[in-house]
């Protein structure tokens, strides 16, 4: 496990860079409440949109907030709950993906036109339609976001799964008197993992500029909850006199989206996998 973790660093500056800067991302958001400096939600009006100094190093802002420490709790909503739908996301797409193509027949069909039609919708357009179903909230965007980025993973999946059935080890695994659930569980869906994962790192991006997006629009996490787009949302009303405050977020946003995309094309080019 070890080599095959180095084989992937090995001589990928890119690979090896993006991954430091998500790692470093990751680990800030984790240690939030020990290493920020004040409370994110604590109001104090007589500290209001404060210059940047040895006690707000990044100054306050409208309710004089910290924005340092919201910055820091903001990346713990951005980046946990994008896991949290590449996760969901990945294990309902690769289920549903492996089942659809080692199954084919009438199952197949009718799993693949559920992922057409659910495909035929631009993503932010039905995110939005399901949120005005279920009311605002941060879970309602992360149901909505979950039930429209399966589907690609699917695609993907039952695209390989397809091609692999009518390999050797497969067969063997059939006369050996394996069941379909054996067979998938322990020959399908390792083979699949390595494509799926790096089209996840890509598609974690997204999932950060949706999330931000939403809450941007005040679809997703309510104040006083610190989220970038959130963040970003409420600075808007001080874009001329204190433009930090929509700046701050939007710099993280965008360092960690481009560093995601990086990240899978250089591993889609070192594995030759296809993107969609």
């Amino acid at each position: 496990m070890i080599y095959k973790w180095r084989a992937v660093f090995k001589g990928q500056r890119a690979i090896q860079i993006c991954s430091v800067i998500i790692l470093l991302f990751f680990v800030i958001a984790l240690l939030a409440p020990w290493i920020a400096p004040h409370d994110p939600v604590k109001v104090n009006l007589l500290q209001k949109l404060a210059s940047p100094s040895l006690e707000h190093w990044l100054g306050t802002d409208h309710l004089g907030r910290d924005n340092l420490t919201r910055l820091m709790y903001g990346a713990r909503v951005s980046l946990g709950f994008a896991t949290l739908i590449f996760l969901s996301s990945l294990l309902i797409g690769v289920i549903v993906g492996s089942i659809s193509g080692y199954l084919g027949g009438w199952v197949d069909s009718l799993l693949m036109r559920l992922c057409e039609g659910i495909m035929a919708f631009p993503n932010l357009v039905l995110v939005l339609g399901i949120v005005g179903i279920f009311g605002p909230g941060l879970m309602q965007v992360l149901l909505a976001l979950m039930m429209v980025q399966w589907v690609y993973y699917a695609r993907i999946c039952r695209n390989m799964v397809v091609s692999l059935k009518e390999r050797n080890f497969i067969a063997a695994a059939r006369i050996s008197g394996s069941s379909s659930w054996t067979i998938i569980r322990r020959h399908i869906i390792p083979n699949v993992q390595r494509p799926i994962v790096v089209m996840g790192t890509l598609e974690m991006g997204w999932a950060i500029m949706d999330i931000s997006a939403l809450s941007f629009l005040g679809l997703g996490i309510q104040p006083p909850n610190a989220e970038w787009g959130a963040m970003i949302h409420e600075g808007t009303g001080y874009i001329r006199s204190h433009p930090e405050l929509m700046i701050y977020p939007g710099v993280l946003i965008l360092l960690v989206v481009i560093t995601f995309n990086i990240l899978g094309e250089a591993l889609s080019e070192r594995y030759g996998i296809a993107k969609r």
